[in-house]
């Protein structure tokens, strides 16, 4: 006959008068500072989504998807904004000042691009 920790399976350890399982969450990659973002939006925005990604395991693979896609977005909108507004590298040896003002410009812009389109955007699970 089988005791009762083998019918459950996995492994324990006692504690005290008590044997607790020996739990471990799954090694998972770094989440980016988009996925930061996102989940920071998701926690105080939209809870009930947040709490139903977290208990079904989906969380981590969501930010990891998002911050995946925002640093590939803020990339690609970076260069063609920049090339629009003709910020180029000979603007930059010329007249410094007025190449950093301009590319941070862009790179705002890309950025509230892409808060507006991944971090708050529709939610699709």
């Amino acid at each position: 006959m089988k005791s009762l920790f083998e019918k459950l399976g996995g492994t324990y350890h006692k504690k005290g008068d008590y044997f607790l399982p020996d739990l471990f969450l799954p090694e998972t990659a770094p989440v980016g500072i988009w996925g930061q973002r996102r989940k920071h939006y998701l926690k105080t925005q939209r809870g009930p989504l947040y709490n139903a990604l977290l208990l079904s395991g989906k969380l981590n693979d969501h930010l990891i998807e998002v911050d995946t896609q925002a640093e590939a977005m803020f990339s690609q909108l970076v260069k063609q904004l920049a090339e629009q507004e003709s910020v180029t590298e000979q603007l930059k040896a010329e007249r410094q000042m007025e190449w950093v003002g301009r590319m941070n410009n862009v790179r705002n812009r890309a950025e509230k691009i892409i808060f507006r389109e991944l971090i708050y955007g529709e939610d699709v699970v």
